[in-house]
């Protein structure tokens, strides 16, 4: 392999270098191409094949599953409620996400940079726009879950509230999306197999160095504190509630302070642990790859990106999107019951929260609002 200072020298030299190595990439294109990408030689169309059909999986998952919560938390009655506009805003942020995909899964058929610039400005726009603000709502979730559970008299916000929130959200992850796509700060480009883009993290000035740690901290660290913090909080405040519980029982000489249906609050409130530990993972699956990758290309050794590694962190974004639906809707009691009605072929057989005791009905109002 090239020594990537003496590849780029000759490609200056001689255009059509690129193609030496096999990349399908048009002359006039490779302006927008990083010159790390091109000291690789082109993958084997085989694997341009497998991550197009692994898309058309993720693709098809994500817009049936997050369509879904869309269409029943928008139309069921039962679901409008204030807290739930996050999970239809994260769902509208992960089916976003996939609508991109058509433009990979064509470059991949085609083995290169297919669509051109204008398809990689397209496909990095709605990722930072959908990435970005599937990050702040997880974090605005954690908020809300947090809120509800410690203060269950008065922590519940208000509709105006959240739509609040969400103007707010929007307008924190929008600049990023425009900075990068109007050259104002950063810019998008093509990464890994050059089937995919994403903002430039690899050209070594001071000025994509400072973009790459500004948006690694206002884009990253700063929700993934948010969701550590105030999930850890929820967790904290489950088991104290637990511990009190029990305390009290044993000094009025009784089992359980519980209602006859105290086993199904137990297990809500089990599922609320379980569910705050799964939100970290997920978000931490979905987007510390990419937090990673970038900082190695901005401040590291860059010769560890190669295009195949590189092509890790999109997969693992496109996964969780196909996750974060059946995690943060269909662990839902109200959902499931909603979904039961309109597709009775599924045979979900969940019964109606309303059976269910006070303590469990207010337990499960604060883990799923």
């Amino acid at each position: 392999m090239l020594n990537e200072s003496v590849h780029w020298e000759a490609r200056v030299l001689s255009p059509e270098l690129p193609r030496l190595l096999g990349w399908n990439v048009p002359a006039e294109e490779l302006i927008h191409i990083p010159e790390h990408w091109l000291i690789y030689p082109e993958p084997n169309p085989s694997l341009h094949y497998l991550l197009a059909i692994l898309y058309i999986l993720f693709t098809f998952v994500s817009l049936l599953g997050n369509g879904l919560v869309i269409w029943i938390f928008c139309s069921a009655k039962s679901l409008r409620t204030s807290s739930n506009l996050f999970v239809v805003n994260l769902a509208f942020c992960d089916f976003f996400m996939m609508l991109k995909a058509p433009i990979f899964i064509y470059n991949s058929f085609n083995t290169g940079f297919a669509t051109g610039h204008l398809g990689c400005q397209i496909f990095a726009f709605m990722g930072s726009l959908s990435g970005i603000g599937a990050a702040i709502t997880n974090a605005a979730i954690a908020y809300d879950r947090y809120s509800v559970i410690a203060r269950p008299l008065d922590g519940k916000l208000s509709r105006a509230q959240v739509m609040l929130f969400i103007v707010l959200i929007w307008a924190y992850t929008i600049p990023w999306a425009l900075m990068p796509i109007m050259q104002v700060w950063g810019r998008f480009v093509p990464e890994g197999f050059l089937t995919s883009c994403t903002f430039d993290y690899l050209t070594n000035t001071p000025e994509i160095q400072y973009f790459v740690a500004t948006i690694f901290s206002f884009s990253y660290c700063i929700p993934m504190l948010l969701i550590i913090y105030y999930y850890s909080h929820i967790v904290t405040h489950v088991i104290n509630h637990e511990k009190a519980l029990r305390e009290q029982a044993k000094k009025m000489n009784v089992e359980s302070l519980r209602s006859n249906a105290g086993t199904n609050a137990q297990a809500m409130e089990i599922r609320i642990a379980k569910a705050a530990i799964t939100v970290c993972f997920l978000f931490a699956l979905s987007w510390t790859p990419y937090g990673v990758l970038a900082m190695i290309g901005a401040f590291g050794d860059k010769t560890l990106l190669t295009p195949g590694v590189t092509m890790i962190p999109a997969c693992t974004c496109k996964f969780v999107a196909c996750l974060d639906p059946y995690v943060y809707a269909i662990s839902h009691p109200r959902y499931r019951l909603e979904l039961q009605k309109r597709l009775p072929w599924l045979e979900l057989q969940e019964k109606s929260p309303d059976t269910q005791s006070t303590t469990t009905t207010v337990t499960e109002n604060a883990s799923s609002s």
